[in-house]
């Protein structure tokens, strides 16, 4: 139910694959209380026609959308009466498309974004961009805000099949009501208080999951998978840490289990990305045969920028950095991780 006890009508912004997830997982028979009503919105009038009349999408083949949910050009159309609205805009066009959306955006209606990057240039993660656009209500009470993070490669959500995923919001209240709101048979929700941890986690995993496919590529093995995959997430906790997160978000659903499907799941976008660099493909002849934003590419400029402001050490993402704009030789990189400064894993 929404905060005026009514139902809730859910806006969706983006059709891309999360985004169709998220209506089908709002609209499912699995779950309990009041079907909220569901409208997407999408900026192409191709697509959008296309989903409204087959409700089927390219995007995700075997996706069926329900027939009850609306598909939107017209801003206003789709955000009219909404009590909650989803982002699932690539983070690089959120400011874009919230800043063309602003002014039909009703007063005081919740966000949550389950989208997963850093924005180049302001360094802001998606719930921040979305705050800065909008700013606080006339009244001075700040507009809740969430991100819903984890293990969720779509295909798998489209099927049904089960997965587990945080609610990240430091409102308490509104981190319950989507707990409520999303919890079906097949999805088991989480709540965390820690937004910045939940929403780094889900950045920085997509440039550990190109080294992992860069792995993948080079046929470099399960042992090197595997030690990519603990030091990676090592960067990740010293770089949220120094930030203000909370150490323990990086162990959980959010955390190590969002890295480790990505990096081994052989439909993630991100793994895949880096095993064609490791066969030899090009950056720009991969990207743009794609169908798909590859959100850790842009990510990693933005993470090695927050790495050098908060001064922490991560190699494995400056090694990304390296191959991704530098030319680096993908052997090369892995040569150069190798024959770092012998030290003890763990730091005194």
């Amino acid at each position: 139910m929404s905060d005026a006890g009514g139902q809730e009508r859910v806006c969706v912004l983006g059709l891309g694959q999360m985004g169709l997830c998220c209506a089908a997982i709002l609209m499912s028979p699995d779950r309990g209380g009041e079907t909220p009503e569901v409208r997407l919105w999408g900026h192409d009038e191709g697509e959008v026609g296309r989903l409204a009349q087959m409700r089927e999408s390219d995007k995700l083949p075997g996706f069926r959308l329900p027939e009850g949910a609306r598909v939107s050009l017209h801003d206003g159309e789709a955000l009219e009466g909404a009590t909650l609205i989803v982002n699932a805009v690539p983070v690089q066009f959120i400011r874009e498309a919230w800043v063309r959306l602003r002014g039909v955006v009703p007063q005081g209606v919740g966000v949550v974004s389950v989208s997963k990057g850093i924005e180049n240039g302001t360094l802001l993660r998606p719930t921040q961009i979305v705050a800065e656009v909008l700013e606080d209500d006339p009244d001075g009470a700040p507009r809740p805000l969430a991100s819903l993070s984890g293990p969720t490669i779509a295909t798998e959500l489209a099927k049904g099949l089960p997965a587990t995923v945080t609610i990240a919001s430091d409102d308490d209240a509104f981190a319950d009501r989507l707990q409520r709101l999303f919890s079906t048979s097949f999805l088991r929700v989480y709540t965390n208080p820690d937004l910045l941890g939940v929403e780094l986690a889900g950045a920085t995993k997509n440039v550990i999951a190109i080294a992992a496919g860069i792995i993948d590529g080079l046929a470099a093995g399960n042992n090197a998978k595997s030690a990519l995959l603990a030091r990676g997430m090592a960067e990740i906790t010293r770089l949220g840490v120094a930030m203000g997160a909370n150490a323990a978000t990086f162990s959980g659903v959010s955390g190590v289990g969002d890295l480790a499907t990505t990096c081994f799941s052989p439909e993630g976008r991100n793994r895949s990305c880096g095993e064609a660099l490791g066969r030899g493909e090009t950056l720009s002849g991969y990207l743009a045969k794609s169908p798909f934003v590859v959100e850790g590419v842009a990510t990693t400029s933005s993470v090695i920028d927050l790495a050098r402001k908060y001064r922490v050490e991560m190699p494995i993402a400056e090694a990304v950095r390296r191959v991704l704009f530098d030319g680096l030789d993908p052997v090369d990189a892995i040569g150069l991780l190798m024959s770092r400064e012998l030290k003890r894993e763990v730091a005194e």
